[in-house]
């Protein structure tokens, strides 16, 4: 594992790249949202401590998601919507599925920035080499992501049908299909 991770802004920078050249919205079969999805994934659980619940099931980046935004906000739309899909039954299926939601709506960067807010819980849920407890690598993270509130997300949100292989739902397998059966094209409405 490397000393630390890097940030998403070179992918961040692709991503607008070819959204800007093609004029399309970014789709599932994009390979740049692919690589952004996993870099995110990979930063919130680096160097994130090993926490249970009551029931011994190991807490993952989604459950210090929720806890962040629960005290932000009275309740985050993402989380809600995330929570409805039944068939994904593990904190990082859920962790997937919230970041692609609030891709779509433009949302991402705001909420990720609410949860990074509390320093306390932040030291609550990460060890120190964590990029997140560095205020100037927080900062570098969060102002890449606030760049793709300009690009539209076509994405397909499973609520019934798992990614193939998996019952983690979207995202699971490396690139899924672009409309599954059973699946919810999730479309953000241009501004």
């Amino acid at each position: 594992m490397p000393a630390q991770p890097c940030h998403p802004t070179e992918t961040v920078a692709e991503l607008n790249r070819s959204y800007r050249e093609q004029n399309l919205p970014v789709t599932d079969g994009s390979r740049e949202l692919h690589s952004l999805c996993a870099q995110l994934e990979f930063l919130l659980q680096f160097d994130l401590k090993e926490k249970r619940s009551f029931f011994g099931q190991r807490k993952d980046y989604w459950d210090f998601l929720c806890q962040g935004l629960a005290r932000r906000r009275q309740e985050h739309e993402g989380v809600r919507f995330v929570t409805s899909l039944d068939k994904l039954k593990t904190p990082v299926g859920r962790g997937r599925a919230f970041l692609r939601y609030c891709l779509v709506h433009r949302q991402l960067a705001e909420s990720l920035q609410l949860c990074l807010l509390d320093p306390e819980s932040l030291r609550e849920w990460y060890y120190a080499r964590s990029p997140f407890l560095s205020p100037q690598r927080r900062a570098e993270i969060l102002g890449s992501l606030y760049e793709l509130d300009s690009v539209t997300f076509h994405l397909a949100l499973c609520r019934t049908i798992p990614a193939p292989g998996s019952m983690d739902g979207p995202m699971a397998s490396p690139i899924p299909p672009r409309h599954p059966m059973g699946c919810q094209a999730i479309r953000a409405h241009p501004p």
